[in-house]
């Protein structure tokens, strides 16, 4: 098979040849369909945060979708034809974190597959059957809408709550489509440009809004919102958000960061303690969270395809993986293993 590796900072993909890969006990082998690339894939291999890059000779890919093409022992849900999506990450599966659906949290964490490859192997115990309605390109696209959903499950949204979601990229945008069907009353994206309006609009918010140079983005969110937002959610992960945040939400609102900044950043926190303004860090989601995203699916919310700006080939990753670290019209790019 072919697979895209991770070799070293400040070198392109690398794309090698590799045997074909077998199950083992509880595992299935995906062929797979399509794999979106993920900002923090960007961040990971960027040299820039040393604690957040991967190792070299690595694989990446976590927001695939694939059939089952082999089964290892022990497999009971899964067959052969399935069409599947899955956890790219693994634990022990018998601790407590595992058995409540967060695997990400136990003390045998481990990454799991890596999806810009023609094959991965995935443990059956973090897969997710797709519905018949859903396509490939849905199926890789649950993993990005779980983050969103998770976050805005932490923020616990009261009914009619005000909004402002920080970012326009797929996290934001997952935020904003789970924030309007969460309970949310008004909800206001900003970005730093307008590009991303449209398809803010498409997932559910009511108002976008760019500052000026020198415009306060506090006094613009509160005026389309109607006054200061109940809940901000940080989607970008750049510095100087989260105390952006602070800046923008009302006295005891929450500030929930989504976004993966990777560099050392800073806030006042007397900022926050004079508003008395809980911080609710997240991260990924849980077993429950990543097939509800499915169900929601199936149920013809399926404005999240629309996030899908283009679709490459295995080979053409490497140089397309590159343009994007440069700001670029695009959202979320898919990468077909078998398109030539």
């Amino acid at each position: 098979m072919k697979a895209a590796y991770f070799t070293r900072v400040g070198s392109p993909l690398e794309i090698r040849s590799l045997s074909d890969p077998t199950p083992g006990v509880g595992e299935v082998v995906l062929k797979i369909h399509r794999c979106g690339i993920c900002g923090s894939d960007l961040h990971m291999t960027d040299g820039h945060a040393p604690h957040f890059t991967l190792p070299e000779n690595s694989t990446l890919g976590h927001e695939f979708a694939g059939e089952v093409i082999a089964v290892g022992k022990g497999v009971e849900r899964l067959k052969i034809g399935d069409p599947v999506t899955a956890l790219p990450f693994t634990g022990c599966g018998h601790c407590g974190t595992c058995l409540s659906g967060r695997p990400n949290f136990c003390a045998d964490f481990k990454g799991a597959a890596a999806g810009f490859a023609q094959y991965a192997v995935v443990a059956e115990r973090v897969a997710t059957k797709l519905p018949k309605t859903l396509s490939m390109e849905d199926g890789a696209l649950i993993e990005p809408m779980a983050v969103g959903l998770h976050g805005v499950a932490l923020a616990k949204l009261t009914p009619g709550a005000k909004v402002l979601v920080i970012g326009a990229g797929p996290v934001g945008l997952a935020a904003i489509f789970w924030a309007r069907r969460l309970g949310a009353g008004r909800i206001v994206a900003t970005a730093s440009s307008w590009r991303r309006e449209a398809l803010a609009r498409h997932m559910g918010a009511d108002a976008f809004v760019v500052p000026d140079t020198g415009q306060d983005l506090a006094a613009l969110a509160a005026d389309a919102l109607g006054g200061a937002p109940d809940v901000v959610f940080e989607c970008a992960g750049q510095k100087g958000l989260i105390a952006q945040a602070i800046h923008c939400v009302r006295p005891q609102g929450d500030v929930v960061v989504l976004g993966f900044c990777t560099v050392p950043d800073q806030f006042v926190p007397a900022a926050a303690v004079w508003k008395e303004v809980p911080i609710q860090f997240a991260v990924t989601y849980s077993m429950q969270e990543f097939t509800h995203v499915a169900n929601v699916f199936d149920a013809g919310h399926v404005e999240p395809q629309m996030m899908i700006t283009d679709r490459i080939s295995l080979d053409a990753l490497p140089d397309a993986f590159e343009a994007l670290r440069s700001r670029s019209t695009q959202c979320k790019v898919m990468v077909n293993p078998w398109l030539s």
